[in-house]
């Protein structure tokens, strides 16, 4: 999908798949009916890096990479990371704030001639049963996820949300109301909040 079009989009699919030692997302439009539609993007994580950088690809088989991130430092825990397209050239950057997430998961995502927009989990008490979920040994490895919504606000206005399913797998939905936002920065935030979200 051309860049172009790409930016005409308002809901995007995102499906998590764990591999041995990577974390692989798949990124499609939503078809007709609510199905999978095109591929817009596919990211492999490796798992336990020290300087965290995620490249999307056009394809899954990594052939011509269309935009990524990349943490300013390493290990951490308020780290901004760097969004840009395949020459390099600034897209945005996103943030954990590390403080307010430790109750409740908060990221901060800045495109230029936008300002910034803060997200956060809309539901307190989900926030609080996910962490309570990942602090018991035998439970934190099942193939199960916890249901989770973010709402990116900038002031009081709603300008992209993910949801993420209640799956065996991670399925998130993203759905954008801000027609100028990059959308690939909404979908390197989306797949940041999985990939990055215990870190």
């Amino acid at each position: 999908m051309d860049d172009q079009t790409l930016q005409t989009q308002n809901r995007f699919l995102v499906r998590q798949r764990v591999r041995l030692m990577v974390n692989q997302y798949e990124v499609h439009t939503e078809a007709p009916g609510g199905g999978e539609g095109e591929l817009v993007a596919f990211a492999q994580q490796k798992r336990l890096a020290f300087k965290e950088q995620v490249t999307l690809y056009a394809d899954t088989d990594k052939k011509r990479p269309v935009f990524g991130f990349k943490a300013r430092k390493r290990i951490d825990l308020g780290a901004s990371y760097d969004v840009t397209d395949a020459a390099g050239q600034p897209i945005g950057v996103f943030r954990k704030d590390f403080k307010k997430s430790l109750l409740r998961s908060t990221w901060h995502l800045e495109q230029p001639g936008l300002g910034v927009a803060t997200g956060s989990e809309r539901n307190p008490t989900v926030a609080v049963l996910r962490r309570v979920w990942e602090f018991i040994p035998f439970l934190e490895n099942l193939p199960f996820a916890w249901p989770y919504h973010f709402d990116f606000r900038a002031g009081d206005q709603v300008v992209f949300s993910v949801e993420k399913k209640f799956a065996l797998r991670d399925r998130y939905v993203v759905d954008i109301r801000d027609p100028n936002l990059d959308r690939r920065l909404v979908i390197a935030q989306a797949v940041a909040l999985d990939a990055l979200q215990s870190r």
